[in-house]
């Protein structure tokens, strides 16, 4: 394993047994994301992808094979392990922004850090920068039903990198968004990846997106083939 991977599976496979068949999810799925990289993952629905995520946060074991993060194997971990790894190493966005609506912008991009206690002054200086950075620098004490959906995303996107993670999932980040605003998202996420240190993949099904990503994968009847 290349010493710069922040994530990877090795020869992953997952199945699951329904009544007396066994449907074969995942096949010797292998590969490797390194600092500062940016890969997307498209497949039709029911490919698996959901599945991969999960295996690749550690919410789920793979049927056969490895998957690691930060070089450490996921499957070696306890559950306590698993949750302290995540919320040190990795960062997630999904289509939904998940935020806390009685909470402002920045106590919701705080939470990964309050989860464990009270946030430092530094982290909250980072969170303001990370708001800054996307946008917000005016929105900060708002509550998500004062904020636009762009808006949400983007303080979902801030709560990601406010632990300063080796690598974020980005599952159908911009999916609930109307055209216009899901461009500016995609932006946002590239500029962040162009001067940020973190790695981000990101499950989508916006194809050309996915096409103006570094690295491309492609998810089919549970292969996983590198595009580009």
């Amino acid at each position: 394993m290349n010493p710069n991977s922040v994530l990877g599976c090795q020869s992953v496979s997952r199945s699951f047994q329904i009544g007396q068949d066994r449907v074969d999810v995942l096949k010797e799925i292998s590969f490797e994301i390194h600092k500062g990289e940016m890969a997307s993952i498209v497949g039709t629905s029911g490919s698996g992808k959901t599945t991969l995520l999960n295996l690749l946060a550690g919410l789920d074991d793979p049927s056969s094979g490895t998957v690691t993060m930060a070089g450490q194997v996921i499957g070696k971990q306890n559950d306590r392990q698993r949750a302290a790894a995540r919320n040190t190493h990795m960062g997630f966005v999904f289509q939904f922004h998940h935020l806390l609506p009685e909470f402002s912008a920045l106590d919701n991009v705080l939470m990964p850090w309050r989860i464990n206690g009270r946030a430092s002054a530094e982290a909250i200086a980072y969170a303001q920068y990370l708001l800054a950075e996307v946008g917000l620098q005016d929105r900060m004490i708002h509550r998500p039903a004062e904020l636009s959906g762009g808006e949400r995303q983007r303080v979902a996107i801030a709560r990601a990198l406010v632990k300063n993670p080796d690598v974020v999932l980005m599952d159908e980040p911009t999916g609930n968004l109307d055209e216009e605003t899901s461009e500016q998202v995609h932006k946002l996420i590239e500029s962040l990846n162009h001067h940020m240190s973190s790695s981000f993949v990101i499950v989508t099904h916006n194809q050309e997106w996915a096409r103006n990503v570094p690295i491309q994968f492609r998810l089919t009847k549970g292969q996983l083939m590198l595009i580009s």
